[in-house]
């Protein structure tokens, strides 16, 4: 009876699951690639070498090139943001554990953003005094850094969407001052 009950049970999983139509299938998940001059990013149009910190790349299905990002927490913001493409095949991070010059990550240092860990709210910013999710691929290299230049230590999916796509005087930027009223 068991016998019959389970292979009812497959034929009726298999006609399911056939009657969804073919999968769509996604490409294959790219490796890092090096940042050159020729990188440029997404939101800001600024070559990536023109900018300190840690930067990102993301490989979207159909496109052969990373998008570059000239700060983590502007990646952050494309995978939040609705217009963005949403078949991300890979996310990539420069791993900021041992880089002796936080303006001048060594290249060669790429980790899987999803695995990463993430210091928020510390004093590194990134360009023009904007918020840095600042990335490491181990948890005891996030600890000291945020020990030593404060913030916390969240992962990929505990980084807060306000943190990403507002920027107040918690970011080290200024707000601007009100205009003075017409009279």
């Amino acid at each position: 009876m068991r016998y019959i009950v389970r292979s009812c049970a497959v034929i009726a999983v298999s006609v399911i699951l056939s009657s969804c139509g073919p999968a769509e299938k996604m490409a294959e998940v790219p490796p890092p690639q090096e940042i050159t001059a020729d990188a440029i990013g997404h939101f800001c149009g600024m070559a990536l070498t023109e900018h300190p910190g840690p930067k990102g790349q993301i490989f979207v299905d159909g496109q052969r090139d990373p998008i570059w990002f000239a700060s983590v927490t502007e990646l952050f913001a494309f995978t939040l943001l609705p217009e963005e493409s949403k078949r991300i095949l890979a996310t990539y991070v420069t791993d900021m554990g041992g880089v002796k010059n936080l303006d001048l990550p060594a290249s060669g240092n790429w980790i899987d953003a999803k695995m990463a860990h993430f210091v928020i709210g510390s004093r590194l910013h990134a360009g023009m005094g904007a918020r840095e999710a600042v990335p490491f691929a181990l948890a005891a290299d996030a600890e000291a850094f945020a020990a030593a230049n404060g913030g916390q230590v969240v992962s990929f999916a505990q980084v807060p969407e306000d943190y990403v796509l507002s920027y107040d005087d918690a970011a080290g930027a200024t707000q601007p001052t009100p205009a003075p009223a017409v009279e």
